[in-house]
């Protein structure tokens, strides 16, 4: 991108309103077309086809391309994208990341505890908890759905069980979707620290700019030199943790936070300036630190769903691979 090209939207995005936009949508569409295309085999093969890379990578930016829909939803939804970390490891002055309260009520009222509330402070843990825990249920869901459908003792509610797993895989690929948005958010430094868009009014004793960085890194860079191929090519090994899975978002932010000095020194060193090779690679590193991390989400939910239960009266996905239980009153409703 030209010198003033670049500039001229930078000041374009300082005079717009302070919301967050992760990756734009250049960032985020990488982020989930790659971890699809990075998936093993042992996930179905309905999320292994090249159109749904390309759904899930649209689907990605659904949680920016829905703002503005109004206050109440706009409000309620924008703290997701973000978390406020401060230099101590603290959570604007409330609970620390790494001993995060159970539930999002529990972390409000620690926040409102100390003068803050997560509308400000930003939540973006709990959303990533949130749809990993939807996306193990909606496999879950249609392992159900695929079960019953091949079973010949089900035939005669075969016809809604086919439906149903269709309408399953439509939901599945939003919602993956919007776990990528989630996991790509958490992969940029800016959206897991106080110092989101310039150093701000904090002590800086290194002289780190208080100049609006956010936007020129996270979307002009990256839509004008971050390359899908040099993405893809830094994706790791399918890494599947021994850990809950708040415990693995933790160590994921607390990762992505360790990049944000180091940001500010690069930027500062010249860094971000254009045709400097810095901010890409940075970019291009943490780009596919989100698609590596969504890929792995998506096994592991895979994997739990397993053991999971579905339906009203719930009934064990076990139970029904194993032609014990007709999932059928559980799933039409039996009210």
């Amino acid at each position: 991108m030209k010198r003033y090209v670049w500039f001229a939207a930078a000041a374009v995005l300082a005079l717009a309103p302070s919301v967050a936009l992760g990756w734009g949508n250049t960032g985020h569409r990488m982020i989930g077309e790659t971890a699809v295309r990075a998936l093993p085999r042992e996930v179905p093969a309905f999320l292994r086809t090249a159109q749904a890379a390309m759904d899930v990578g649209e689907f990605s930016r659904e949680p920016d391309r829905s703002k503005g829909a109004g206050k109440v939803h706009d409000q309620d939804r924008d703290a997701a994208h973000f978390v406020d970390l401060e230099d101590d490891g603290r959570i604007l002055g409330g609970p620390r990341l790494d001993d995060l309260p159970d539930t999002r009520a529990d972390y409000e009222a620690a926040l409102q505890a100390v003068g803050q509330n997560s509308w400000k402070a930003g939540y973006l843990p709990y959303a990533i908890i949130d749809r990993r825990q939807q996306l193990t249920l909606d496999f879950a869901y249609w392992r159900v759905l695929k079960a019953a459908e091949a079973n010949p003792k089900w035939k005669s509610h075969r016809a809604f069980f086919a439906a149903d797993r269709k309408r399953r895989e439509a939901q599945i690929l939003q919602t993956v979707g919007q776990l990528s948005h989630y996991i790509g958010d958490g992969s940029q430094p800016l959206h897991v620290t106080a110092h989101y868009n310039g150093w701000g009014d904090y002590p800086n004793p290194n002289g780190y700019s208080k100049a609006k960085l956010h936007g020129p890194f996270e979307s002009e860079l990256v839509q004008a030199s971050v390359k899908p191929q040099a993405v893809a090519a830094k994706v790791t090994p399918l890494n599947v943790c021994d850990c809950s899975l708040e415990q693995r978002t933790v160590r994921y932010l607390q990762a992505t936070g360790r990049l944000v000095e180091p940001f500010y020194a690069m930027e500062k060193a010249g860094g971000l300036a254009p045709g400097d090779p810095r901010g890409t690679a940075m970019a291009t590193q943490q780009i596919a630190v989100g698609a590596s991390e969504l890929r792995d989400l998506i096994v592991e939910s895979w994997r739990a769903s397993a053991s999971s239960k579905v339906g009203w009266k719930p009934v064990a996905v076990a139970d029904v691979e194993a032609g014990k239980v007709d999932p059928y009153p559980a799933l039409y409703g039996v009210d």
